[in-house]
């Protein structure tokens, strides 16, 4: 299973190298723009949408430009998360973060080119309009109040507060889970499934992000910068409550076992080739960056 990982991040990362690639005035944007896109990464919300579309009986190759549509949007995320108004970091995925090297406007100006950009390329997928239209859905809730912005106001607002878990679950089901479902029901849609796959590839990408938050706030504690490839710490110095801050990091590893293996039930419920997915989900709950 991990070579597929491996060889579906490798296709993934491939025919992101061919996007933003023109000699065009406005260059420097677009130097800024592959700066973050091709800067490495985990590729999960990319794979999650190739992986749903095989799952769903679909064909990989047309459903490549909505994985890389999805990346491009995350990539946004983090460039904009990284910025000094926002959590003022210096350091992603091993490196300067995007405004320490192009400067504060070019950086949001990138992050802000890529969501556009996310959009266009979902929008000119090869498959039938009807698919498309229900994938360009998925992404603009994930990419909005109900999703990532949302979950980012409601991230900085508890800053400095004592959370409880409703309040962290809800943050995180939007900041960081309401992507990864996306991307499994863009999958799904890419490869017209039906609404019971739909149904359940969102139950399964749900608990996988709380899953995966969960780690983040673990390897947070326990971890070091040279080994996640960005600052660790942040969340204390940022006044951040986390899961860690309300269980410790004992309780975190279980409640990262228990979604993990919710989201393995979900997905073999809703499909019969459910390996692969339910190997990522275990894989990705052990993973150490």
């Amino acid at each position: 299973m991990k070579e597929k990982l491996l060889k579906l991040c490798s296709v993934v990362n491939h025919e992101l190298q061919t996007y933003f690639d023109g000699d065009i005035p406005q260059k420097e944007l677009t130097q800024a723009m592959r700066y973050s896109l091709l800067a490495g990464g985990k590729r999960i919300r990319p794979v999650l949408v190739l992986g749903f579309c095989e799952a769903s009986g679909g064909d990989m190759d047309r459903a490549l430009p909505a994985a890389c549509a999805v990346e491009m949007l995350h990539t946004y995320s983090l460039i904009h998360d990284d910025l000094p108004c926002m959590d003022n970091d210096s350091l992603r995925r091993g490196k300067p973060t995007n405004h320490v090297v192009y400067g504060e406007c070019t950086a949001t100006l990138a992050g802000d080119a890529l969501q556009a950009e996310a959009f266009r390329t979902l929008l000119s997928s090869p498959l039938p309009p009807e698919r498309t239209v229900k994938m360009g859905q998925f992404l603009g809730a994930a990419a909005g109040v109900y999703g990532i912005c949302g979950g980012q106001i409601l991230d900085i607002a508890a800053e400095g507060k004592a959370a409880g878990r409703d309040e962290l679950e809800n943050i995180h089901a939007l900041k960081t889970a309401s992507l990864l479902v996306a991307c499994a029901k863009i999958g799904v849609a890419a490869a017209g499934g039906d609404e019971l796959q739909l149904e359940y590839a969102g139950k399964y990408a749900h608990y996988l992000g709380m899953a995966f938050q969960i780690r983040d706030d673990i390897l947070d504690v326990v971890s070091t910068t040279g080994e996640l490839g960005k600052p660790v710490g942040s969340d204390k110095k940022s006044g951040k409550s986390t899961f860690v801050s309300l269980y410790g990091v004992k309780k975190c590893e279980e409640l990262v076992r228990d979604n993990t293996f919710k989201a393995a039930e979900a997905v073999k419920k809703g499909f019969k080739d459910s390996d692969f997915l339910v190997w990522l989900a275990e894989y990705l709950a052990g993973r150490t960056k």
